[in-house]
């Protein structure tokens, strides 16, 4: 079974881009930066750093990312480890892995997201008249400024 649930703060904006094909696919890449606590050898006390895990979610998904994430959003995403390669300019073999998001979901309310530091200064979307977007997703106005969550 190949199954990944990862929780995190986006390290800068989605990428998106759109497929050159009729039915214009979205595809969106973002990084995760995830806490990794350890203990040190030599103290009791426990240490905190971060992997930095490449994500890429398709569909509705991406364009839900190009909409509503931006750098330092907390998210919980699950979905499966892929791995591939390809031969860079210097021709190099350059293996790769990422998570291929399934599913995705705020990890912290806008409440305490503001409470931790990482309130927006993004203006608010326009409401449509019936209160949603038309998309199906409803407008959330609040995003995070352009700092890293981490140093």
């Amino acid at each position: 079974m190949n199954k990944v649930i990862l929780m995190g703060r986006l390290t800068r904006d989605p990428e998106v881009r759109y497929s050159g094909s009729d039915s214009s696919l979205a595809i969106a890449r973002y990084t995760l930066a995830v806490d990794r606590r350890f203990a040190r050898r030599d103290a009791n006390s426990t240490e905190q750093t971060a992997d930095f895990i490449n994500c890429v979610v398709f569909g509705k998904g991406a364009e839900f990312a190009e909409k509503y994430l931006h750098q330092g959003t907390k998210m919980v995403v699950s979905g499966r480890i892929q791995t591939g390669s390809y031969t860079n300019k210097e021709g190099q073999k350059v293996y790769t892995t990422e998570v291929v998001v399934e599913d995705q979901e705020f990890a912290e309310s806008k409440a305490a997201a503001s409470e931790s530091g990482f309130v927006t200064t993004r203006p608010m979307a326009p409401a449509q008249p019936n209160g949603d977007a038309g998309d199906g997703f409803m407008n959330i106005p609040e995003g995070v400024d352009d700092i890293l969550p981490f140093e």
